[in-house]
C-alpha cells in the first residue's frame, strides 16, 4: 500500500456535504451506484462503478486529492494522487 501525503493537509472537520446524491448525475437522468465525499470541499460524486465516474471527473477538475465513501456502514478514504486506500 502507498503512503498518503495528503490527509494531513485536510480540513477539520471534515466538510459537510453538499447535497444528499450525485448533483451530476441527478442532472443527467443516472443512478449512482455509489457514492463518494471529497474531503476538501464535500462535493458528492458517484463512484467509478457507476456510468459517469463523477466522483473521479471532481478529482480532475479540481485536483481535491482525497474522498471517503458516502455509504453507510463504510469507513474508508481513497487518495486519487497516492493512489492509497488511507
Amino acid at each position: 500500500m502507498n503512503e498518503c501525503t495528503h490527509v494531513d493537509l485536510l480540513p477539520h472537520p471534515e466538510p459537510a456535504p453538499l447535497t444528499a446524491t450525485c448533483p451530476e448525475c441527478e442532472a443527467v437522468g443516472s443512478h449512482p451506484v455509489q457514492l463518494r465525499l471529497c474531503l476538501t470541499c464535500g462535493h458528492v460524486g458517484c463512484c467509478d462503478s457507476s456510468p459517469f465516474q463523477h466522483g473521479t471527473q471532481h478529482f480532475k477538475d479540481t485536483g481535491h486529492p482525497v474522498m471517503r465513501t458516502f455509504e453507510p456502514g463504510e469507513s474508508w478514504r481513497w487518495c486519487f494522487v497516492d493512489g492509497a486506500i488511507v
